[in-house]
């Protein structure tokens, strides 16, 4: 009985210092604190990848945002101020309808039978010099026409160049719209073209109408005057 008593009291004795020795291990809160780190180091790991997303986003922005360096606005105004000056140099009758009106009714459709012989003549030499500046001016057109092929050859290529190799929206759509402007300015050539072509043709039609009417003026002339009524010519006496 003593022995037990005795064996006991030393455990009684032995256990509480054991007890204070030994670390206490709670897995359970080991494995939340583990997950915990996890799903911070997760969302670390978003927020570096929403980061670099918006940084790429932003360099896209940057670059639909670049402008184009290469520009022909410059030479596209010069060529249609050129053209614009050739056509302000048309000879006799100029593009205006003031002027048309003025001139034509005083070359054109004034020939009358009460006008003297000089004047029908004077007048035809006016037809006659209105047509051949028509055509005159419509030569020198064609050939500044023909002139700007070369450099809209040039420009179109390096507007497509430009346009292929464009780093962002904005370049792509610039470069398209140097190109329109490049075609809207062929088509002021061909409507300048067609304006000049057409004059000559209208002024040379207006010419030989209004030769018709000269020479039906000239005719009345001719046919009012007493018929020739033949005559003695006496001869002087040669003194050989």
């Amino acid at each position: 009985m003593r022995l037990y008593v005795a064996i006991g009291a030393l455990s009684i004795t032995i256990i509480p210092s054991a007890r204070a020795q030994w670390a206490v291990y709670d897995g359970a809160n080991h494995v939340e604190n583990v997950l915990i780190a996890a799903r911070t180091l997760q969302q670390i790991d978003n927020q570096i990848t929403s980061l670099a997303n918006q940084a790429q986003m932003l360099v896209n922005q940057g670059r639909n945002l670049a402008s184009m360096p290469l520009s022909i606005l410059s030479t596209l105004q010069s060529t249609i101020l050129q053209t614009t000056a050739l056509l302000a140099q048309a000879q006799n009758i100029a593009y205006s309808v003031q002027s048309v009106e003025q001139q034509y009714q005083q070359a054109y459709t004034s020939v009358s039978s009460g006008m003297s012989d000089s004047a029908l003549f004077s007048q035809a030499q006016t037809r006659w010099q209105n047509s051949v500046g028509g055509f005159e001016d419509a030569l020198k057109l064609q050939a500044r026409v023909v002139g700007n092929i070369p450099s809209d050859s040039s420009a179109m290529t390096q507007l497509v160049s430009a346009s292929q190799t464009s780093t962002g929206a904005l370049q792509a759509a610039q470069a398209g719209n140097q190109l329109m402007a490049l075609q809207s300015r062929q088509l002021s050539d061909i409507q300048a073209e067609l304006a000049a072509n057409g004059r000559a043709a209208d002024l040379e039609r207006a010419q030989q109408a209004a030769n018709e009417a000269g020479a039906e003026a000239q005719y009345q002339h001719f046919s009012q005057r007493d018929a020739y009524v033949p005559q003695a010519v006496a001869i002087p006496a040669s003194g050989y």
